[in-house]
């Protein structure tokens, strides 16, 4: 199994839409018996709630389900139990970094890490700016292009 995690924030707008978009890209291609997939925030202040309304209504569009999705804080067990934690900016990845210190952890960094021909690094948080549509396509082009190193590098 390939453990996923998606991190942002507060885990209601960036994280949770990047899970939503990941698993629908995964079940589409037949690979969901492969992955676990979950989201969390690097804040806890949201805990237990769901999706922020903007992503859900940007979901509820694409006919992306969110079933089941509500906001948590990462916990210093998801460093070792995961094998990516991709964070949606470098903010998120500092502290990650943080909280992994020096033990055992496999691969953390920024979605868009795996996005080498675009300028972008990080992608915004729409709880601040009100844009998810370019969210979206952000975390659609992340996902992507992290599904397809993934797939090559577990030969799926």
């Amino acid at each position: 199994m390939i453990h996923v995690l998606f991190v942002c924030l507060g885990n209601i707008c960036r994280s949770p839409m990047a899970e939503a978009m990941f698993r629908k890209r995964v079940e589409d291609e037949g690979l969901s018996e492969h992955f676990v997939i979950d989201s969390a925030g690097i804040g806890g202040w949201h805990q237990g709630n769901p999706p922020h309304e903007g992503t859900r209504k940007l979901l509820d569009e694409k006919g992306i389900s969110y079933e089941g999705i509500t906001a948590r804080q990462i916990m210093e067990k998801d460093i070792t139990t995961y094998d990516y934690i991709l964070a949606m900016d470098a903010e998120n990845v500092g502290a990650l970094r943080s909280i992994a210190g020096y033990g055992k952890h496999h691969f953390i960094g920024r979605l868009l890490d795996f996005v080498e021909d675009d300028d972008r690094d990080d992608v915004p948080d729409p709880y601040y700016t009100g844009n998810f549509e370019e969210v979206h396509e952000l975390i659609k082009t992340g996902i992507d292009r992290f599904l397809t190193y993934v797939k090559k590098e577990n030969d799926l």
